[in-house]
């Protein structure tokens, strides 16, 4: 449901689909974020159709005017996943109050996978 913001020109209509994107860009703007995950069987279908929308791999709730973010991605193999998870915690918390104007309450983040980078011949192991 969108959020909407009244001022005395008149009201403002911000969509989760706008929230998520701006989250979405920001976690993945992260060292060590290889790619958002899918969050249910529908965008898993995607993925293999290859529909890609920043939003993927990301939920969005506001609750009493405070935001709660709910990313889902992969990191890199061989990176710190506590750190990742902190640096995209704070980008996107930023990125946020910063673009949509609203205080953000949580960002939760969910680590589904790792990946090895294809061109890495350091780490020739596939997870």
């Amino acid at each position: 449901m969108p959020e909407v913001i009244k001022n005395a020109l008149g009201q403002i209509n911000i969509s989760d689909d706008v929230i998520a994107n701006l989250a979405g860009a920001a976690a993945i703007e992260c060292y060590g974020v290889v790619g958002m995950t899918s969050r249910n069987i529908q965008d898993g279908i995607a993925d293999i159709l290859g529909w890609d929308s920043m939003n993927k791999g990301i939920d969005v709730d506001i609750v009493n005017r405070e935001i709660i973010v709910n990313i889902y991605l992969q990191v890199e193999y061989g990176v710190k996943i506590n750190e990742v998870a902190h640096n995209v915690m704070e980008r996107v918390k930023y990125t946020l109050e910063r673009n949509v104007g609203l205080p953000v309450q949580e960002v939760n983040v969910h680590v589904q996978g790792v990946r090895v980078r294809k061109d890495s011949t350091e780490y020739p192991m596939v997870l």
